[in-house]
């Protein structure tokens, strides 16, 4: 299960977005690696357990430490990349099958609203 969640190719698109690790002059606990922790957010997001739920057998540290590893990149703005890098990659080998996508008023912000319609067109 733990090579289905991560494959090397996705790991090869998503390392180089990660920020470098900090040393720590002053010893401490080794940092777990991004790419268990990476395991870890997905097994979590993927399956919706809590974070303290995180099967220890994954590898991946506590859920704890996914779940700040996870905020870090989200207050980083590496999330956000992670995901645009995704999706540049699945459309350029046609993996997106956008015929299933939904856009609603929740998705994308209607600013100055839109074309209005009247009740002959909402029923054509």
């Amino acid at each position: 299960m733990v090579a289905a969640l991560i494959s090397d190719d996705l790991w090869n698109l998503i390392a180089p977005l990660l920020p470098p690790t900090r040393s720590k002059p002053r010893g401490g606990r080794p940092r777990m690696p991004d790419r268990a922790c990476l395991r870890g957010i997905l097994f979590v997001l993927r399956s919706g357990i809590p974070w303290e739920m995180l099967p220890k057998e994954l590898g991946c540290g506590s859920g704890m430490t996914c779940w700040r590893r996870l905020r870090d990149w989200q207050d980083a703005g590496i999330w956000g990349l992670i995901h645009f890098a995704l999706l540049d990659w699945l459309s350029r080998y046609n993996r997106i099958d956008w015929s299933k996508a939904v856009v609603d008023s929740c998705s994308i912000r209607a600013v100055f609203g839109g074309r209005r319609l009247d009740q002959t067109q909402l029923t054509e």
